[in-house]
């Protein structure tokens, strides 16, 4: 099965683990996420995630989800170029 993994559920872990809401999704990311590690689930990647984590102020944690990148077996592109084009 293929899933996506957004940029908010990457940061769970992240946030402030005091709150019951917060533990719980952060605990359900992580069981995801060694499912994929396992192989049992494949992790696709975006180029949206891509852009959205390069504004992640915070260095260590925008490292961590950028390594998710290499254990992703489905990526979508987005735009041919890389780029994205914003319409105004």
């Amino acid at each position: 099965m293929r899933i996506y993994l957004d940029n908010c559920v990457f940061n769970r872990p992240f946030d402030d683990q005091n709150h019951l809401r917060v533990r719980l999704e952060t605990e359900a990311k992580l069981y995801v996420q060694a499912r994929i590690k396992q192989g049992d689930l494949q992790l696709v990647w975006s180029y949206i995630l891509e852009f959205e984590n390069l504004q992640n102020p915070f260095q260590a944690r925008k490292q961590t989800i950028a390594q998710w990148k290499n254990l992703a077996s489905v990526s979508n592109p987005g735009h041919e170029s890389g780029q994205l084009h914003w319409n105004h």
